[in-house]
C-alpha cells in the first residue's frame, strides 16, 4: 500500500464536508508525454545529475583583485518554515550594503562588462557538456532525448556547514574559499512586484509575442530530468542570482500496451481537490499502479507563456506537493529557455563565435531587463 502522509489521510469522524466528485479533471485525458532518465537517479527526491554532469559556481562584481568587495555580507535570513525545515536551519544570503548598481561600479572601477565576463566563464563548459550529450542523442534507439538550455532567476541561499559555526560568519569578511564550504540552493520565489514588472514592462520592451497560459495539474512519478551542466552565477551588483542549466529529457516512445494502461490508470484515479497541496488527491492506496510507478508528487501550474525565435519566457504560479518528504510549497518564477543557443549548437558545423555572440547577448538582455527587482530575503 502506497504511503499516504498524515494530512492527506480521512478521517471516519468527518461527516459535514460534502463529498468531493471522484473524477478526474478532463486534462487528465489529454495524450501523455512520458519521460524517463537513467543517470544516477535518486529516489529521495534529489536533483538528478548526468554521470559526466559539470557544476560551476563564481560571483560577478569582485574587485580588481578577485577579492569580494568591503560592502558585500552574508546575512542570515527567515524563509518561508518548509525551507528552514528542509535544510535544518536558518540559511545566509550575499547583500549588498551599496544601494545602486551605479554605486557599485564606482565603488570597483570595472573595466569588463558583467555579461562579457559571464559568456566567458560558461562557453567552454556548455560546449563540453553538449558535445557529450550529443553523443549520448545519436546513441539511443526508442527514447528520443530533447536538451534544453535554461536560465533560472532567484536568490542563491547558503547553508549546511554546522562546523564553520554559520552564526560567526555573517560577521565575517566573505571570501570564495568560505562560501564554497557551504551548500547552495537556489530560492526561485520572486515577488509579485517583480512578476508585475517583467509581464508589463519587460515582455512589451524586448519584442516577445504572447504564445498561451495554461493551467495544468502535473502528476509526478518515478521519472526525472537529468541536469547535464549547472553553472551558478553571484551577481552581487544585483538583488537577483542566475542559474543557467544543460537539461535533457528522453521521452519514451516505445511503452507497452500495459505501461501505458497503467500510467493512465494512476493519472484518472487523482481526484482534483483544491484544499490539498499541489491541488489533487488519490484515493486511499491509488497513488501507485502495478507496482512499477508511484506518484512521488502533484503540480498544479498556472503558467503564462510568451516566445520570439531566441527564446521562450514563462511566468509561472505554482502549488507543489513532494509525497516523500511531506512537504509543499506554494511560488512565483520567471524563467528563460534559451532555444536559440540550442538550435544553433545542434547544427552541423556551428562556430564558436557565433555561439558566443548569441550567448554573450542573451546574457546581456538577462542582466539588463531580469536581474532587477527590490530586495527580498532579508
Amino acid at each position: 500500500m502506497a504511503y499516504i502522509p498524515p494530512h492527506k489521510r480521512h478521517s471516519k469522524d468527518v461527516r459535514t464536508a460534502p463529498p468531493i466528485p471522484e473524477t478526474p479533471h478532463p486534462q487528465f485525458q489529454r495524450k501523455m508525454n512520458l519521460r524517463a532518465s537513467t543517470s544516477r537517479k535518486d529516489k529521495s527526491g534529489k536533483i538528478v545529475y548526468a554521470d559526466h554532469a559539470i557544476s560551476k559556481w563564481f560571483a560577478v562584481g569582485l574587485d580588481d583583485d578577485g577579492r569580494f568587495p568591503p560592502y558585500i555580507h552574508l546575512e542570515p535570513i527567515s524563509l518561508l518554515e518548509y525551507v528552514e525545515r528542509k535544510i535544518g536551519e536558518k540559511p545566509l544570503v550575499l547583500v549588498n550594503s551599496i544601494v545602486t548598481e551605479e554605486d557599485s561600479k564606482l565603488e570597483r572601477n570595472c573595466s569588463r562588462s558583467p555579461w562579457e565576463i559571464i559568456a566567458e566563464n560558461v562557453q567552454q563548459e556548455l560546449l563540453s557538456s553538449f558535445e557529450i550529450l550529443r553523443n549520448e542523442m545519436d546513441g539511443q534507439g526508442s527514447e528520443k532525448v530533447k536538451p534544453t538550455l535554461v536560465a533560472r532567476l532567484g536568490k542563491f541561499i547558503f547553508h549546511g556547514n554546522h562546523s564553520m559555526g554559520l552564526e560567526s560568519v555573517n560577521k565575517m569578511q566573505v571570501e570564495e574559499a568560505i562560501l564554497r564550504q557551504l551548500n547552495r540552493s537556489l530560492y526561485t520565489d520572486i515577488p509579485s512586484s517583480y512578476m508585475e514588472n517583467i509581464i508589463d514592462g519587460v515582455v512589451p520592451a524586448i519584442g516577445v509575442d504572447f504564445l498561451e497560459e495554461k493551467d495544468v495539474y502535473t502528476v509526478k512519478v518515478e521519472l526525472n530530468q537529468v541536469r547535464q551542466m549547472v553553472i551558478d552565477v553571484s551577481c552581487l551588483d544585483k538583488n537577483l542570482d542566475l542559474r543557467l542549466m544543460l537539461c535533457s529529457r528522453k521521452i519514451l516512445t516505445a511503452l507497452t500496451d500495459e505501461e501505458m494502461n497503467s500510467l493512465r490508470d494512476l493519472i484518472n484515479s487523482a481526484v482534483l481537490d483544491s484544499d490539498m497541496k499541489g491541488g489533487l488527491r488519490w484515493p486511499l492506496g491509488e497513488a501507485s499502479s502495478g507496482g512499477r510507478y508511484s506518484v512521488i508528487g502533484a503540480w498544479h501550474s498556472v503558467t503564462k507563456a510568451y516566445k520570439n525565435s531566441s527564446f521562450r519566457l514563462k511566468a509561472r504560479d505554482a502549488d507543489r506537493y513532494d509525497f516523500r518528504t511531506g512537504t509543499g510549497e506554494t511560488t512565483r518564477e520567471i524563467y528563460l529557455k534559451l532555444k536559440g543557443i540550442v538550435s544553433e549548437m545542434q547544427e552541423p558545423g556551428a562556430e564558436g563565435d557565433s555561439i558566443s555572440k548569441m550567448l554573450e547577448d542573451s546574457i546581456r538582455l538577462i542582466w539588463d531587463k531580469f536581474l532587477c527587482c527590490e530586495r527580498f530575503l532579508t
